[in-house]
C-alpha cells in the first residue's frame, strides 16, 4: 500500500430524483458503485451529505456524496474533511467533463476548476487544489442543445449500458490510485477509449 491513513473519496452531482440518472451526476453513481465494491455496510446523514464509510486494503475510506447542490459541494467536503481529519491530498473528487469525449476519463492531480462550478466551489473552500480528480467525459452537446439542458439532461437509452462500463472503469480508476498511486493510475487510464 503507497498511501496509508484516511481517504474520502467525493462524487459531484445535484441532490433529488429529477437529477438521479442526469450526466452532472456522474460522480454520484461512480460513489455508489464504489459502495457495493468496497461493501460498506451502512450509509448516514450528516454535514449535508451522504456518508458511507468502510475499511478496503487496510484502509479508511469515507465515500461521500454532498447533498447542497453542485457550486456548493465546497463546503460540504470541507466541513466533512475537517471531521474526520482528511487531508486535502488524500481526498479524491469525481466529476463530469463536457471538455472530454465520453468514453474517455483522465485523472487529474492539482490544477484549476477548468470552468467546473463544483471543482471551483471545492477549491474555494479547501483553499487548496492539491485534490485527486476523475475526470469522466461527458463530450459536448450538439448544436440543438444548450449546455445546461446536457448535463442537467439524461443519458439517452444508448448511452446507459456505455455508461455502466464507463463507471466500472472509473471505480477501477481509484481503486488503483490507493494501491498503486496516483502516477500508475494516470498511466494506464488517461485518455484510454474505454468503449469499443
Amino acid at each position: 500500500m503507497q498511501n496509508n491513513g484516511l481517504w474520502m473519496i467525493a462524487g459531484l452531482g445535484n441532490p433529488g430524483n429529477e437529477y438521479q440518472n442526469s450526466r452532472h451526476n456522474i460522480g454520484f453513481q461512480v460513489v455508489e458503485n464504489l459502495c457495493e465494491k468496497f461493501d460498506c455496510v451502512s450509509s448516514k446523514t450528516k454535514m449535508t451529505a451522504q456518508i458511507s464509510d468502510t475499511i478496503w486494503e487496510g484502509v479508511r475510506l469515507y465515500l461521500v456524496k454532498p447533498l447542497g447542490y453542485m457550486n456548493r459541494s465546497g463546503s460540504v467536503l470541507y466541513e466533512v474533511a475537517r471531521y474526520f481529519h482528511i487531508e486535502s491530498s488524500h481526498l479524491i473528487v469525481i466529476h463530469d467533463d463536457v471538455d472530454i469525449q465520453m468514453g474517455t476519463i483522465r485523472i487529474k492531480q492539482k490544477g484549476g476548476h477548468g470552468g467546473h462550478n463544483g471543482i471551483r466551489s471545492v477549491i474555494q473552500s479547501l483553499g487548496k487544489d492539491d485534490f485527486i480528480r476523475i475526470r469522466v467525459g461527458i463530450g459536448r452537446p450538439s448544436l440543438q442543445k444548450t449546455m445546461t439542458n446536457h448535463v442537467l439532461g439524461n443519458f439517452h437509452p444508448s448511452e446507459r449500458e456505455q455508461m455502466k462500463t464507463i463507471i466500472e472503469t472509473a471505480s477501477r480508476s481509484i481503486k488503483t490510485i490507493l494501491l498503486k498511486g496516483v502516477s500508475q493510475a494516470m498511466n494506464q487510464f488517461n485518455n484510454k477509449q474505454i468503449l469499443e
